[in-house]
């Protein structure tokens, strides 16, 4: 897990509650955006817009094709706590002409690292 701007962290390894109330708490209090790297298997978690997550995961080495964006809710069980939908997911030169990540398979690539590295919706206290 490393600091790649103030309320981002890159996650290649599950994050503490702490740190995920921590990042939470900084911008909506109930949700983080993060952006996931589908190839690479990791992260960006935290910041107040996808864009800069997304920043995050291409400076430090992610192919834009590879990486989505979505918001994480704690508390909501695993069936509603990832929210599939970001403006960086538009893409029409990849199939991909809506905010929300339209086929199944990437989505079910984002939520086995959101699941992995983030939680399963679990509540944080």
């Amino acid at each position: 897990m490393t600091d790649e701007k103030p309320g981002i962290v890159v996650l290649e390894r599950p994050i503490s509650k702490v740190e995920l109330a921590r990042l939470v708490q900084l911008y909506f209090e109930d949700m983080v955006k993060l952006v996931v790297d589908v190839e690479q298997g990791i992260a960006a978690v935290g910041g107040e817009m996808h864009a800069d997550a997304e920043q995050v995961l291409l400076d430090h080495g992610s192919h834009q094709a590879d990486v989505w964006g979505a918001n994480y809710l704690p508390g909501k069980g695993c069936d509603a706590c990832i929210e599939y939908t970001s403006l960086i997911n538009i893409r029409p030169s990849q199939g991909n002409r809506s905010m929300l990540i339209m086929d199944p398979a990437i989505r079910e690539r984002v939520r086995a690292v959101v699941f992995a590295l983030v939680g399963e919706g679990e509540p944080l206290a």
